[in-house]
């Protein structure tokens, strides 16, 4: 299958070291000039306005999802090429899904790790087999890593769940991981076994 669309998915927060935000804007600028459309959750704040802007600063086609109540807090980001207001968080990552042919997790919080853990899950369950990009700057996801090892050194997971997900530490390495066609499928019965 070949990879036209990234979801992404990162931190809203303006607080944070200037080294995510400046890898942000790399990773922007890099989807698109690889003529990926960038899809993400709507946002003109933190490392999820960063990414935008920098997408669309060099012509790169961004698709913005977000939930109605963060829409009328005027949050979103009024410049996107598309940008969809639904219901609710639920409709918001299934739409994400269903426009996405892969995914990138960069550092973020609280709604990063709903994200990354339920299109792990997703994945487990076999909704999907698309490629899950775990970008661990400056081993900021070291700890979640960690924790994935741990329930499934706990018997939680089964041990081929380890195969769901790539870790990249490196920028250069992101689009090879992308575009490396998904062939680690995990049988969602492994679970119950």
């Amino acid at each position: 299958m070949s990879i036209k669309s990234v979801c992404v998915y990162c931190g809203s927060s303006n607080h944070v070291d200037e080294a995510y935000k400046s890898t942000a804007h790399a990773i922007g600028v890099l989807l698109a000039q690889q003529n990926l459309t960038l899809v993400y959750g709507g946002g003109h704040v933190g490392l999820m306005g960063t990414l935008a802007d920098a997408a669309l600063s060099v012509g790169g086609n961004v698709i913005g999802i977000i939930p109605e109540y963060l829409h009328n807090r005027e949050s979103q980001h009024n410049g996107l090429t598309e940008l969809h207001v639904v219901e609710c968080m639920h409709e918001r990552k299934k739409m994400m899904e269903d426009r996405s042919d892969a995914f990138l997790v960069l550092p973020g919080g609280f709604g990063t790790l709903d994200e990354v853990f339920e299109i792990l899950t997703w994945k487990q369950l076999g909704l999907h087999n698309k490629n899950i990009i775990i970008f661990n700057q400056n081993k900021f996801w070291d700890p979640m890593i960690a924790l994935i090892e741990h329930v499934i050194n706990s018997g939680f997971a089964p041990k081929d769940n380890r195969k769901m997900y790539h870790v990249a530490t490196s920028i250069g390495e992101i689009m090879p991981l992308l575009t490396t066609p998904e062939d680690r499928f995990v049988d969602p019965t492994d679970k119950w076994a």
